[in-house]
């Protein structure tokens, strides 16, 4: 997978610590992890960073061209430590220049000072001072707050609550023989203090600022992520925290897509785009022209078929199909422009055997757009598959889903100018239901709608984000690429597991509480195997769980109408669940997520789902509902209105019958939800038609 971005880190002005292990066992051939910062190193190229050691020269421009996170370890004079022995412990006036520059254009700085700081003769205080954080030189000291009985090894203590949770997931973090930090920034904000019974209590011993489009982190202390102590209570995820926080600022926001086919430059492709908006109000709900618009109908078929014809050429891998598709319109046209029927070309169209990175397809269909356009309007859409190496690896493993592809949106009609995402064959006219083979899903709308939803839900919540969130967030590239991950795997858990029914559901009329109980299944199976995708180097599967969480918790409950909505009930399970349990609260109009539990309590969910399904193969269909509607109703509870509530005894027995006493909001919003709805209503609005261009 591509890194999260670039750490470098300064050895050459005379550090006391190393990434490199040789120089680590130089400097101390006894305790060479008393001077290794080589698990630190290791630990970020396993959260998929690139770390660099900066051996040698000043810290230049050129330097950190390319760098997103710039790491300064404690340095000093050979008269206090033994250090790497390259450089001067003082950085230069034009490299402090330098870095200030590096973080006003966005990239992350992490100052590890020490204790009785000023005696080490280096300007690491006065590089914290320029954004607004002073390293005051003391060692501080607590009895009561303190790690293995030593009062100077002292314990953190949260500190106050901001937008950014560098916290999340941090069991602890002891700091060994530390100084403290003042805060003169406005913006800056303490991230651990220490305690009321500390020598210089509540005071700051890690802070962080944002600063111009960068950000900076100091502490006063170094040994804490050091070989010898990075795996103490939760130093480790701190580090990793502190490290995604800082480089967030260089975090890319938008999409390039290019039109490697030349296709939208092309007149032809104008050319379509106008007879098909101009067909559009000409059509029925099913596809079909009425009489008085045939004569101007028939003029507009034959100029998309002329432009398709003429587009072709840059669709080499789909001649056949385009091919097909002309005779199509042409054989709709002689037929009288009826209900239309494409099936021979539809037959034709394989993007799933065309999986390349890059690789753009033509699809010009009559078809409806799920959350979009449900009328049979023809729609051309340009389709621009995303296979990266590492989803090609996996899908060709133990994640094999030949149906699946990602795609983004290279150009569209209007019937994608709407908040659909997929491009799926059952949408397209024809005479009857083909097998199918494939399905699309625009990871670029699913990222950038997610990204803009659960931003503004975080908003309006007070949440508290932890840096991979943050990162996330500002990431369209990153965000597009853990929606493929989720996306592979959710996709090809609809027909693996205990299965009571056809799982894609696509020909069965059901209660939608089943629909929604599925692809819940789906997505809480995917979020319990993200361990397991991380162990295979997965890096983005950390990414997958918060990406799976939100959008459950926030999205889906308040995105669309509220008639059958399934994929809402979905996230209601998800709120609710988590509430019941502790690990969600929302007290204060603010909402917070104990989320060392999260995983735990989204695994347990997910283990109840999976034996309602196992238990569900012993029942009769109607038992199966009933018993699922019972599940639903333990968590969200159902209308007040509603005849299945009633039991067995209030139903009719005709599966058929009493699917039609469903009724269209079975299971309400709650209060918390309701108001939600009101005010991302004009956010939710904003993502249609968006891409992760306009993103």
């Amino acid at each position: 997978m591509r890194n999260l971005g670039v750490v470098l880190v300064d050895e050459a002005h005379r550090q006391a610590w190393s990434t490199r292990p040789e120089i680590a066992a130089r400097m101390n051939p006894q305790a060479p992890a008393d001077a290794g910062y080589v698990v630190a190193a290791e630990t970020l190229r396993t959260a998929g960073y690139e770390v660099r050691a900066h051996e040698d020269g000043l810290l230049t421009s050129a330097a950190l061209a390319d760098v997103d996170v710039l790491v300064i370890p404690h340095c000093s004079d050979e008269e206090w430590e033994t250090t790497t022995g390259v450089g001067s412990p003082v950085h230069s006036a034009d490299e402090l220049a330098a870095i200030e520059d590096f973080v006003a254009a966005g990239g992350g700085l992490i100052v590890l000072a020490e204790t009785e700081q000023k005696k080490y003769g280096n300007v690491l205080g006065d590089l914290a001072g320029r954004f607004g954080i002073d390293v005051v030189s003391t060692t501080v000291q607590d009895p009561v707050h303190r790690f293995k009985d030593v009062s100077t090894w002292v314990l953190g203590q949260p500190g106050p609550k901001t937008e950014h949770d560098l916290l999340a997931e941090v069991s602890g973090a002891c700091f060994y023989r530390a100084g403290v930090l003042q805060l003169t920034a406005p913006e800056a904000f303490a991230v651990l203090v220490t305690s009321s019974d500390a020598t210089t209590p509540g005071a700051p011993l890690i802070a962080a600022v944002p600063s111009a489009a960068g950000r900076v982190v100091v502490a006063a202390d170094s040994d804490l992520f050091g070989d010898d102590s990075i795996e103490d209570l939760g130093n480790r995820r701190l580090w990793l925290n502190l490290i995604t926080w800082a480089g967030t600022g260089r975090a890319g926001s938008a999409s390039s897509v290019a039109d490697a086919s030349g296709a939208l430059q092309d007149p032809a492709w104008d050319a379509l785009v106008a007879a098909i908006e101009e067909l559009r109000p000409l059509q029925a709900k099913d596809g079909s022209v009425a009489d008085e618009h045939r004569e101007r109908a028939s003029e507009l078929v034959d100029q998309i078929a002329q432009a398709v014809a003429a587009l072709s050429p840059r669709f080499p891998h789909q001649q056949e199909h385009l091919d097909a598709t002309v005779t199509d319109f042409l054989a709709w046209r002689d037929a009288g422009l009826g209900v239309p029927d494409f099936l021979d070309s539809l037959l034709l169209f394989h993007p799933e055997q065309q999986r390349r990175d890059g690789v753009e397809h033509l699809a010009v269909f009559p078809m409806y757009t799920q959350n979009g356009n449900l009328n049979r309007n023809v729609e051309a859409v340009i389709t621009r598959t995303v296979w990266p190496d590492w989803i090609a690896e996996l899908e060709a493993g133990d994640y094999d889903n030949p149906a699946f592809v990602p795609i983004e949106f290279v150009g569209f009609t209007k019937g994608y100018d709407t908040h659909s995402a997929v491009l799926f064959p059952e949408t397209v006219a024809t005479r009857e239901t083909a097998r199918f083979t494939w399905g699309g899903i625009f990871c670029d709308r699913e990222a950038a709608r997610f990204r803009r939803v659960s931003a503004a839900s975080a908003e309006l919540l007070q949440l508290s984000l932890p840096p991979d969130a943050e990162r996330l967030l500002a990431d369209q590239r990153l965000a597009q690429e853990t929606f493929i991950l989720w996306d592979l795997v959710h996709d090809r858990t609809h027909s693996h597991g205990d299965l009571p029914f056809d799982p894609f559901m696509i020909k069965q009329r059901m209660p939608y509480w089943m629909y929604g109980l599925e692809e819940l299944r789906c997505d809480l199976t995917t979020f319990r195997e993200t361990p397991a995708l991380e162990s295979k180097g997965a890096t983005l599967a950390r990414h997958v769980r918060i990406a799976i969480l939100f959008d459950r918790l926030f999205r889906f409950p308040t995105t669309g109408e509220r008639n059958r909505n399934y994929d809402g009930l979905g996230g209601q399970i998800l709120f609710a669940w988590l509430h019941r349990n502790g690990v969600l609260r929302w007290r204060d109009n603010t909402l917070s997520l104990d989320w060392p539990r999260v995983y735990d309590s989204v695994s347990e969910l997910c283990g109840e789902v999976e034996r309602l399904y196992n238990e569900g193969i012993d029942r009769s269909r109607m038992g199966h509902w009933m018993a699922a509607h019972t599940f639903v109703s333990g968590l969200v509870p159902p209308n007040p209105a509603s005849v299945w509530a009633q039991g067995a005894q209030a139903l009719p027995t005709e599966p058929r019958l009493a699917v039609d006493e469903v009724l269209p909001d079975e299971f309400p919003l709650n209060v918390f939800y309701e108001a939600l709805r009101k005010k991302l209503a004009p956010v939710i609005d904003s993502t249609s038609g968006i891409t992760g261009v306009s993103g």
